[in-house]
């Protein structure tokens, strides 16, 4: 059987996670994976214990899609729910298709795949500081084409503030492009309202992602949702795979929003021990620290990051190997903020290794 040719040239991308090494043990500490430090908030676990197994989820998630109207301000009719935020990457992709896609390097390698298995030709704006590079980066953004900024970025830690991302989207709208804002990080940083996702309506060439994955630590339910003008939001209600997202995942997602106070907690241990890690970590020779907005650091070695992780896994500790990231060599790692008790053992393996 002949499949079609961007099928045939699609590749799963690599990720971290305690599943990416071979020999998982329970008994490893994940530093690989960018997820709340505080893990979730009790409330979820209590809307779990009484959720309906038997029946089947919402196919359009509507009581989430309320909850999240609530907390946003936004209203349902621009919001969209996935299996996660990469399902809405890909869904996006398919329903936006363009030839011509402007991404920044390095950043989430899931941009690029998707583009590319819908018939995208992406291009590529290398920089390790976007907002050194604006006015370059906007000079390069296509007409009728489709720009991808992860803000803030990963692996970089990067945040652009609002005013120069409305540079970028209103430098797109005069070329008819739609600009894909990932979001996925800022409300783990100290200024959450940068965020552009209520200039939705304002810009009906902005598309916003968020993942709840990341903020309430619901990595193992997988959630994400999205929020852009109400025609295309209906487009992607209409091409996602039914039932995708779980009745576990709704309950959750539902409950960790009423947490008022989760949030600010996360933030000031990210701000504490972002600081504890950047100061300790730059002492040991042979790693250097990028300065980061939310709760992850990308560190260049001076050994190769495969010959550092596999130091480490020795340790019962995991880090991501960032050699796959476009624009990064084979001498980057990068590492998510955890508890002090987690992050004082790692700073005390990479002495050890140094």
């Amino acid at each position: 059987m002949k499949f079609a040719k961007n099928i045939q040239f699609h590749s799963p991308i690599h990720h971290g996670g305690p599943y990416s090494v071979s020999g998982y043990d329970s008994k490893i500490v994940d530093f690989s994976s960018n997820v709340n430090p505080l893990g979730f908030p009790g409330i979820v676990k209590k809307a779990m214990d009484h959720t309906k197994i038997p029946t089947y989820p919402d196919h359009n998630s509507t009581k989430l899609k309320q909850a999240l109207s609530k907390y946003l301000g936004i209203p349902i009719t621009n919001i969209t729910i996935g299996n996660g935020a990469t399902e809405i990457i890909y869904d996006f992709c398919r329903a936006a298709s363009k030839s011509k896609v402007l991404i920044i390097s390095p950043t989430f390698g899931e941009y690029e795949a998707a583009a590319r298995l819908y018939g995208a030709k992406p291009e590529f704006f290398a920089t390790l500081n976007l907002q050194f590079d604006l006015d370059k980066f906007i000079q390069k953004i296509p007409k009728n084409g489709l720009v991808f900024v992860c803000n803030p970025n990963n692996p970089t830690g990067e945040l652009v503030p609002k005013q120069s991302i409305i540079q970028i989207i209103r430098a797109a709208k005069a070329k008819s492009s739609l600009v894909f804002i990932d979001e996925c990080f800022i409300e783990l940083t100290q200024s959450p309202n940068q965020s552009v996702i209520g200039l939705v309506k304002k810009y009906p060439n902005l598309f916003v992602l968020r993942s709840m994955t990341k903020s309430f630590g619901l990595a193992g339910l997988r959630l994400g949702y999205a929020i852009g003008n109400k025609d295309l939001i209906s487009v992607l209600n209409k091409i996602k795979v039914p039932w995708s997202v779980n009745e576990l995942a709704h309950q959750a997602g539902i409950a960790a929003l009423s947490d008022k106070t989760f949030l600010e907690k996360t933030r000031k241990l990210v701000k504490s021990e972002s600081k504890f890690l950047i100061d300790s970590i730059s002492k040991i020779p042979g790693f250097s620290c990028f300065s980061s907005a939310t709760n992850f650091l990308l560190i260049k070695t001076k050994q190769p990051a495969k010959l550092v992780q596999k130091k480490l896994l020795r340790k019962n500790i995991l880090v991501r190997d960032c050699g796959n990231f476009r624009g990064l060599d084979s001498h980057y790692i990068r590492i998510a903020i955890r508890t002090r008790k987690e992050n004082q053992k790692l700073v005390s393996a990479l002495e050890t290794i140094s």
